[in-house]
């Protein structure tokens, strides 16, 4: 009997080793939800990778040029052929700082606060410094639509960065101009790490994001000091205009 006993402890005991591991036990902290352009199989019922955006899609924002027109091959060829766009967007103050965020996120590592070059990863391993200075001459003398298609394709040891869209790829050329010399604009991020807010580019203007064009949603404003959770008659309502 006693050796039973004993038996069905360590059993018990052992339990937490044998499903310590297991999917089972997750407090329902992670339930199975289909993400954004995530695809889901029907047949199997499972989830797959993320799809990313539709190739060839039309962004909500408008295209100078579709996928299908000019390749996203990181080819020479394909990005002289970027030469002719003309930059559609004013290097204003806007334009200048929204750019500024994005390099200083995306490019500053490589290519260095100021352009020259030397960026942190450099600076950390000099045998992985090939980022060319952006205020060389040779860069100067590029058009920014040249520039505007490095960023949208990248080449070389660059990768692409489609991931800044668009328009904002327009303003890190703006801000690559003023590094240049062409316009006044400061240098190295715009906060402090750890720092959000107004400090980091905005939300992004590409679906799924875009708020629905009918969509009014209405804000109770309560009285000031009222209890929370206490329910009392709204003293006013808004409905803010949502601009396509």
């Amino acid at each position: 009997m006693k050796a039973e006993l004993m038996m069905r402890r360590a059993t018990v005991a052992a339990l937490p080793l044998v499903f310590g591991a297991c999917a089972w036990f997750t407090d329902f902290k992670q339930q199975p939800s289909v993400g954004t352009w995530q695809e889901f199989s029907s047949d199997s019922g499972e989830l797959k990778g993320f799809r990313g955006q539709p190739q060839n899609s039309v962004n909500t924002g408008g295209t100078l040029a579709a996928g299908y027109a000019i390749s996203y091959s990181p080819m020479i060829a394909t990005i002289d052929s970027f030469s002719t766009i003309q930059n559609p967007t004013a290097a204003d103050a806007r334009s200048l700082l929204n750019g500024r965020k994005y390099f200083s996120i995306n490019c500053a590592v490589c290519h260095g606060d100021s352009g020259d070059g030397n960026g942190t990863l450099k600076q950390l391993n000099p045998a992985y410094g090939f980022a060319p200075s952006l205020i060389a001459d040779i860069t100067k003398n590029r058009t920014d639509g040249y520039i505007w298609g490095m960023l949208r394709n990248g080449r070389g040891l660059m990768p692409s960065a489609n991931r800044i869209e668009e328009s904002d790829r327009w303003d890190v050329v703006n801000y690559v101009r003023g590094l240049q010399g062409k316009y006044t604009v400061d240098l190295g991020p715009v906060g402090r790490p750890g720092e959000t807010g107004d400090k980091l580019p905005g939300v992004t203007r590409l679906g799924p994001t875009v708020p629905a064009v009918y969509a009014h949603p209405t804000v109770i404003v309560r009285e000031h000091g009222a209890p929370r959770g206490e329910s009392m008659p709204p003293t006013a309502t808004s409905k803010p205009e949502i601009k396509p």
